[in-house]
């Protein structure tokens, strides 16, 4: 059983999938860590290895119908100059990331987080 310390979700609540991930979490029992990326973001290193442990490279959790995406002129790109604006600017990170003993996965569609519970 995964302990409740051990879940983390990168959260938006803005975001209807990310509310329903964290819905899907606390139905399953758990309380996770919520960090509302958005006011804490992470850093390099930590968003590094948040893609790395979910097999992503940053141009698959990079927000591209986000405007911002558009304006910083970020098509491309290299990744990692996509992870240095995700970094920089964490509108830019898709929503939600999930962290579990079991894994990590960006929860798109909500479903792939039954992968790591």
């Amino acid at each position: 059983m995964t302990h409740m310390a051990d879940v983390t979700i990168y959260h938006n609540p803005r975001c209807s999938t990310s509310r329903t991930v964290l819905g899907t979490l606390q139905d399953a029992g758990l309380n996770p860590t919520i960090i509302r990326y958005l006011e804490t973001p992470p850093d390099e290193a930590t968003l590094r290895r948040l893609l790395t442990d979910a097999g992503l490279q940053p141009s698959q959790a990079i927000r591209k119908k986000e405007s911002l995406y558009a304006e910083l002129g970020l098509a491309g790109k290299s990744e990692d100059e996509l992870l240095a604006a995700m970094v920089e600017h964490p509108i830019l990170i898709e929503r939600p990331i999930v962290v579990t003993p079991k894994g990590t996965r960006l929860a798109r569609p909500a479903g792939a987080i039954n992968e790591i519970l």
